[in-house]
């Protein structure tokens, strides 16, 4: 981890493992919630279940997070797991039609919470960049 990209990696990183650790023990509802909006974009996730999803979306958000976090691993790694991730979530905003305007890109009031996930990709491909530009 270079100074000039851990801000960037400690924001994003405490953020995702913070968001992961409160997955760990989601309850049957918030399980269901999790597990239906990523099923309705993600079809390979529809015969999961709810908890057993909600667990993996948690120890996978605690993977990116810590590897974020933690100053050995090498920027191109941890941009590559946070502009995947980031892309995952924009992924399920622009498949879903209630999140964004006629246009297809613009947020509704719904999509606005998923909309401003862009930031996670646009750090991630940042610290992909500086990590190959090192090489």
């Amino acid at each position: 981890m270079t100074l000039a990209n851990a801000p960037v990696r400690v924001a994003t990183g405490a953020f995702i493992l913070n968001s992961g650790l409160g997955k760990l023990k989601a309850d049957e509802g918030t399980a269901q919630f999790l597990h239906g909006a990523a099923a309705s974009t993600y079809p390979v996730f529809a015969g999961m279940e709810p908890k057993k999803f909600a667990k993996l979306l948690a120890v996978s958000e605690i993977a990116v997070g810590a590897a974020l976090l933690t100053p050995f691993v090498p920027a191109t790694v941890a941009g590559a797991g946070l502009a995947g991730f980031g892309s995952s979530l924009m992924g399920m905003y622009l498949k879903t039609p209630s999140m964004t305007q006629e246009d297809g890109i613009r947020p509704t009031q719904e999509g606005t919470a998923v909309a401003k996930d862009v930031w996670l990709v646009g750090a991630g491909l940042s610290l992909l960049a500086q990590g190959l530009r090192r090489r």
